[in-house]
């Protein structure tokens, strides 16, 4: 069903239109502009490297939504499959000498694309139950997560897993069951009567911590290993009770306006802070990117920019202000794997490892094509289980056989990881960059670290 074949009731074309695009917020085609088609990005693509199809490549992604901006191009079926097959990693921007901004594009072509073409039935119940019902409210998340720790801690699970229940399910939900992480008690909860967490010694500044959605619910662990190393290295940490989830699986799935939304109250959350830490590189790469959303408002687009300056990822802050580097050995052989948010999207790659290789003990074996994206990408690897698949088997590979961890700053791709350990019969342990770090600062205190 193409644009004009839909009911446009909904939602009038706006001034703004571009081409076949009728709504706000079109694609840039600035973003567009300087791009050859010379084919640097090729082999940077997971989806094209699966496939071999032009149109799973970045240079055809682009042409296509070029071709609908030029009217040459309907907003139909055969639009959307491209679109949304995107990983959205942002490795092809990496690789093209002009720095096309690729992912920029996809994200504002599914933008229209869930304009003209709303989901509906089953598929849009279960989109707006996620996006719109449970993921922006914190108190609702809290309340799975307390039903998830029951399901753990009751004894249901393994009744469930001996009796083969999980059969029924679709199988990447099965397998996601099956390396789900243990629940633990929300930081934010935990901390909501506590104004300032204070340093353990001299406060050099104060900063505030972004403790996401998932991330509160999921690992919380990682959320308080976070506070441990931040708090030890001279940081106050303040915990916005008023911050929300940042969006980008909102923007991911074409839903820009909720993620405005959201993206309004997180920038009024945080507002009398200098420096914003977050964990995720998902998460840090889409508020760092907030002012891409309002490009039609002049004034909160300024805004926008001024906030993203504000948001660090842990293992830059840590870089750049200077931390305590342990003394007790860990003694553990350790890869890493780059987040493409955090790689690709933030250029975030020495600093993670820096910290890695000053931890006493820990033997770093690189991992060959350690920024190829693992297939999470936010819910990708629930919205396109068979590709997201097919991209993991080809990470696993790349992962070295001797090593007993491995690394990443990013919780979709721990999630993924640790299902391709189960999968492919390997033995490694899952870790956050900055949890290995406050394992190793446990374990110099004599406190029997979570290795």
């Amino acid at each position: 069903m193409s644009v004009q074949e839909h009911d446009l009731k909904q939602d009038p074309p706006c001034t703004t239109s571009l081409g076949n695009y009728l709504w706000s917020d079109p694609p840039d085609e600035n973003k567009w502009a300087d791009c050859v088609h010379c084919g640097m990005c090729l082999e940077s693509c997971p989806t094209y490297e699966q496939t071999g199809q032009e149109q799973h490549s970045p240079r055809g992604r682009v042409h296509l939504i070029k071709s609908v901006a030029e009217g040459k191009l309907q907003v139909n079926e055969q639009f959307i499959d491209p679109v949304f097959q995107c990983l959205d990693c942002r490795a092809c921007t990496t690789a093209c000498p002009a720095d096309v901004d690729v992912g920029g594009l996809i994200e504002e072509a599914r933008g229209q694309i869930r304009q003209a073409m709303p989901l509906t039935g089953l598929k849009g119940a279960v989109s707006k139950l996620f996006l719109h019902d449970l993921f922006p409210h914190q108190n609702r998340l809290n309340t799975v997560g307390s039903l998830l720790k029951f399901y753990q801690k009751s004894g249901m699970q393994k009744v469930v897993r001996k009796t083969k229940l999980l059969n029924i399910m679709p199988q990447h939900l099965a397998d996601m069951e099956a390396i789900m992480p243990e629940v633990k008690s929300p930081v934010k909860k935990k901390y909501k009567d506590v104004k300032v967490i204070k340093s353990k010694g001299e406060t050099k500044r104060e900063v505030a911590m972004l403790t996401g959605c998932i991330m509160d619910v999921m690992f919380s662990d990682i959320n308080e290993s976070t506070i441990n190393v931040l708090t030890r290295n001279g940081n106050d940490v303040v915990i916005p009770q008023n911050q929300t989830c940042c969006g980008a699986l909102h923007v991911h799935a074409g839903d820009r306006d909720m993620g405005r939304k959201l993206a309004k109250q997180n920038m009024e959350a945080f507002e009398d802070f200098d420096k914003i830490i977050v964990n995720a590189a998902g998460c840090g790469c889409m508020m760092k990117e907030y002012a891409e959303l309002f490009k039609e408002d002049r004034e909160m687009h300024a805004k926008a920019e001024k906030f993203s300056e504000k948001v660090e990822d842990i293992s830059k802050h840590l870089h750049d202000t200077g931390y305590e580097k342990p003394k007790t050995e860990m003694k553990t052989k350790i890869t890493y794997h780059d987040a493409c948010h955090l790689a690709h999207g933030q250029g975030i790659r020495q600093q993670p490892r820096d910290i890695l290789l000053n931890i006493p003990g820990v033997d770093m074996v690189s991992m060959p094509n350690s920024d190829r994206c693992c297939g999470s990408a936010g819910i990708y690897n629930i919205t396109n289980p068979e590709m997201a698949n097919a991209v993991l088997e080809s990470k696993m590979e790349n992962v070295p056989d001797d090593v007993e961890m491995i690394s990443m700053g990013n919780p979709g791709c721990m999630l993924q990881m640790a299902m391709g350990v189960q999968k492919y019969g390997r033995n490694q342990k899952i870790v956050h960059t900055v949890q290995l770090l406050d394992w190793a600062y446990q374990k110099e205190d004599g406190v029997k670290e979570g290795v």
